[in-house]
């Protein structure tokens, strides 16, 4: 059995007849932040869509946690601690941050609701700051914390990140990688899918790069960034 926490192999999906993903394999261990890079219709959303059961798989396997969880329905996903915090942020705005949080531990994480809360509030104290403002009127900085603290509501065992930095000032982009690399820090394991190449590389343990649908690289950010052919062919630096 693979120690790895998340094991993916030969997935593929799509959307009716277009297949996206061919062939995907991607792992994840314990407590490790894996960077995935690749521009923008290469199939990193895709492949978050299908790992969290939003899009069916069509072939290959998903193991996480010991668990098979190929073309498990989404809260069976949620249930195993397999937790996506979506592009775009997806809060839901008529709501108050606190409501928010409270909807992350939903379906998981319920019983230790009141801790993980403090949990949330400690990591990112501008949303106590703001604990009864509703999430529409935050700033989209905030909005990203307030999604990134509603998955932690959920006790995730694997973390996944589409394009927190999306739409941020560099300021704030440089706070949120900071708030990442501190989540690593205290064991979550994380996949990063990100466009922001240079400061992914720069907290990650691993990158893979993906390419219409397919994996073209993985290894250490030092051994993607010392190759002239793969700096220049998918990252663009």
């Amino acid at each position: 059995m693979s120690s790895a926490l998340l094991d993916v192999q030969g997935l593929k999906s799509g959307y009716g007849a277009v297949e996206v993903l061919r062939g995907v394999d991607v792992q994840v261990m314990p407590g490790e932040l894996v960077a995935l890079l690749g521009s923008n219709g290469a199939g990193k959303t895709t492949l978050n869509h299908t790992l969290s059961g939003l899009v069916a798989t069509r072939a290959g396997r998903v193991q996480f946690d010991g668990h098979d969880l190929t073309g498990q329905h989404s809260k069976q996903v949620v249930t195993h601690g397999l937790i996506q915090v979506p592009e775009g942020r997806k809060v839901f705005p008529n709501l108050s941050v606190h409501e928010n949080l409270e909807l992350g531990a939903f379906t998981r994480g319920r019983e230790r609701r009141t801790q993980n809360l403090d949990k949330v509030y400690q990591t990112f104290p501008r949303l106590k700051e703001r604990v009864a403002q509703l999430a529409g009127t935050l700033s989209g900085g905030e909005q990203q914390m307030l999604a990134i603290g509603r998955g932690l509501m959920a006790e995730p065992r694997l973390l996944i990140l589409d394009e927190p930095s999306l739409g941020l000032s560099p300021l704030l982009v440089e706070e949120m990688f900071g708030l990442i690399s501190q989540l690593r820090s205290g064991g979550l394991a994380i996949l990063l899918v990100e466009q922001n190449v240079g400061q992914s590389l720069d907290i990650a343990d691993r990158a893979y790069v993906m390419e219409n649908g397919q994996i073209r690289f993985t290894g250490t950010p030092a051994d993607l960034l010392a190759s002239d052919t793969l700096r220049q062919a998918y990252l663009g630096m």
